[in-house]
């Protein structure tokens, strides 16, 4: 193992310890101006410590982190902390102690010791990235494989050079002579640090075969399974009742992913839903008087697991009937359009009123865009995998909508890249994309041409 890659833990628990403690001292500064903490704070950030130890360790976050993206890292210690900081609050009600403590004190330790811990942490890994990208402290690695599937995990390699690997060797046959002889000659010791099986699914029995050869060999062993034929959605390895399972399909915000998602959505929709309120007023007494109708457009789509959903929205269009079973999309110049609902469309402002929707549950701030139930039913069976949006909860904005896939789909190939955009977001969902979103949204969302 590369030498960085063994000191890494090490540091890690030094910068999480470090953070915790001078987070204490400041928090405790803060709120009585001294620096003079007392035993019981003192025990309460030894507690800490331990805590945030335990469940940094619990979210794999002092392993190497080479090869994974950044935002991936701050999703896994922000959950640490907030476990950390819920245990201990816990133990100090159950012990009788909470009345001893300032709640500015435990607010100021949970979040100054949780952005100390993540801004080192990042920096950290921005240096290795940027000091591999340059050619130092990388690893070698040999595939062995499909000629095709070899190639292309060499081509992302080449691309991604910030995660420090290097393809020294790529022999591309699924011969078992011929892989037999190859590791009988090939002097892997000293040629690799990694080797790299690169097969589909179907062919189980050549990797076991090919693991048999390499029995006497040192170096790691990945298998990279060529899944390409399949749209997964957050696949990985568990165990159920013991037998190992690759989950194909599953939502990435169960248990206490979700739990974090949800207040995530509580705390951020309620405070917003309160500074638009004055705006949200504003809207809809123009409405009310621009045009003949309700203020709110109400309409039912599919949420989380495909349930209905009554979405809501600031009226922007004149009455008028559809056609039975029909939902025609809003197009360019669409005459059913008022002067006042053009300009709340181009600028996102009918979709205030959906923050309601996310402080209900319904909805999230950040997730795919809910479409008419008529839609999905017409894409579902035209876009691969199209329902699997619906593993997580419809949102206000998404990674689609920030990378310009927003307004009319009038194409099935404009249809499929928002599904596309959709089924990334879900598969590498953390809060840091969450918040990435958001921002987004905030400078370069809410005006767009495509919304109309």
């Amino acid at each position: 193992m590369n030498k960085f890659d063994q000191l890494s833990p090490l540091l890690f628990r030094l910068i999480d310890l470090t953070s915790v403690t001078a987070a204490s001292y400041l928090a405790y500064y803060i709120r009585f101006g001294n620096l003079s903490l007392p035993d019981r704070f003192l025990i309460a950030t030894i507690i800490g410590a331990l805590l945030v130890a335990f469940f940094t360790s619990y979210k794999a976050a002092y392993t190497s982190w080479r090869g994974h993206y950044g935002f991936q890292l701050a999703g896994r210690l922000l959950g640490a902390w907030t476990l950390a900081g819920a245990s201990l609050l816990t133990v100090l009600v159950l012990t009788h102690q909470g009345e001893y403590f300032s709640r500015i004190w435990l607010t100021g330790w949970w979040l100054i010791g949780l952005a100390m811990a993540l801004v080192a942490r990042l920096a950290v890994y921005s240096f290795l990235a940027i000091y591999r990208a340059r050619g130092h402290n990388r690893r070698r690695v040999v595939l062995l494989g499909q000629q095709q599937s070899c190639r292309n995990v060499e081509s992302q390699l080449q691309m991604a050079r910030w995660s420090g690997f290097d393809v020294v060797a790529s022999y591309c046959t699924n011969d078992d002579l011929n892989i037999k002889n190859l590791i009988e000659n090939l002097n892997l010791n000293s040629l690799a640090d990694e080797v790299w099986l690169v097969a589909s699914l179907a062919e189980g029995d050549w990797v076991k075969k090919v693991m048999f050869e390499l029995r006497n060999n040192t170096q790691n062993v990945r298998y990279v399974p060529d899944v390409s034929d399949l749209r997964l959605l957050n696949h990985k390895v568990s165990q159920i009742a013991g037998i190992q399972v690759m989950d194909m399909s599953l939502s990435p915000m169960d248990g206490m992913a979700g739990l974090i998602k949800r207040l995530e959505d509580i705390v951020l929709g309620i405070g917003i839903f309160i500074m638009v309120s004055p705006i949200m007023l504003g809207i809809a007494l123009a409405v009310k008087l621009t045009s003949p109708g309700p203020v709110l457009f109400k309409q039912k789509r599919n949420g989380i697991d495909g349930k209905p959903i009554k979405v809501y929205k600031f009226r922007s269009m004149k009455i008028h009937q559809e056609t039975v079973n029909r939902v025609t999309q809003a197009t360019k110049n669409d005459p059913r359009i008022t002067p006042l609902g053009r300009f709340l469309r181009r600028t996102s402002l009918d979709e205030l009123p959906q923050f309601y929707n996310v402080i209900q549950g319904r909805m999230s701030i950040v997730g795919p865009r809910p479409h008419a139930i008529q839609h999905n039913e017409y894409y579902r069976e035209l876009v691969e995998s199209y329902m699997r949006r619906h593993k997580v909860k419809p949102g206000i904005t998404g990674w689609a909508q920030v990378n310009g896939l927003r307004g009319e789909t009038e194409t099935l190939e404009k249809m499929a890249k928002r599904v596309e955009y959709d089924l990334f977001y879900i598969d590498n969902w953390s809060v840091w994309l969450d918040l990435k979103i958001i921002i987004m949204t905030i400078f370069k969302g809410f005006f767009n041409k495509n919304a109309y």
